[in-house]
């Protein structure tokens, strides 16, 4: 089975276009998602419709989980906050529905998702270094756990010790075990513009980073158009 797992999309919907054309040309035959899907851009119900579509299996990120709960926003950025305030009166029923259905975890075909750590999958702790994957490492009994939230594509291993290996054609090896971060689809913030995303081919036991380029230009002007934040449509050109 050849999946594409991808995550926090954040409403751009031109940048999950183009990686799920990336992904068709690529024979994948299911997708994932470990969160996010809303948030930050301007098209959160059409990228919600899409990935409903696709059946994708998907787990719930801190801006799905608050973009559907009428809870606080004292904890957040105020520049996230004013996006989530957005972005919950655009939701419909339905939209909000599904989102509150995603759970944190899920296990999906011998592998496993969540958005932030498997320790901790409802307090959003980011994992950047090798010591905060360590206590993921703990928790996961598949051999390869998907994950997102820091909007950078990472990969850590773990044989005896933790340590970080180039995200790029990455061999899954026995008796390893693998904490991926497919990087974002619609906000990088590793100074590469381009959507990220992974395909995980499970015959070739390998995972693969895909970079696709999208009209970044259209986005930052649905941004404005929307009334949001300039500084989000800034830095879509410079992924950070």
């Amino acid at each position: 089975m050849k999946f594409a797992v991808l995550g926090d999309i954040h409403g751009n919907l031109e940048a999950l276009n183009a990686v799920l054309k990336d992904a068709r040309q690529n024979e994948v035959q299911s997708y994932a998602c470990v969160g996010d899907i809303v948030g930050y851009n301007a098209n959160p119900s059409e990228c919600l419709a899409l990935i409903r579509q696709l059946n994708t299996v998907c787990v719930c990120g801190n801006h799905d989980h608050y973009c559907s709960h009428s809870i606080s926003l004292n904890d957040f950025h105020p520049l996230a906050a004013n996006v989530v305030d957005w972005t919950r009166s655009r939701l419909a029923d339905g939209d909000i529905a599904f989102l509150k259905s995603l759970r944190l975890v899920r296990l999906v075909s011998g592998f496993a998702l969540v958005h932030s750590t498997l320790d901790m999958p409802d307090k959003w702790g980011y994992v950047f270094d090798e010591l905060e994957a360590e206590s993921n490492f703990n928790y996961q009994s598949t051999t390869v756990c998907f994950h997102g939230h820091t909007h950078h594509p990472a990969v850590f291993e773990k044989s005896g010790g933790v340590r970080r290996v180039e995200p790029g054609v990455i061999k899954i090896i026995l008796g390893k075990k693998y904490f991926i971060n497919c990087g974002s689809v619609g906000q990088p913030r590793d100074g590469d513009p381009r959507a990220s995303y992974v395909i995980y081919d499970q015959e070739a036991h390998e995972v693969v980073f895909r970079r696709v380029e999208y009209d970044f230009t259209l986005t930052q002007q649905k941004i404005l158009d929307a009334g949001l934040p300039e500084r989000l449509a800034q830095r879509l050109a410079l992924g950070m």
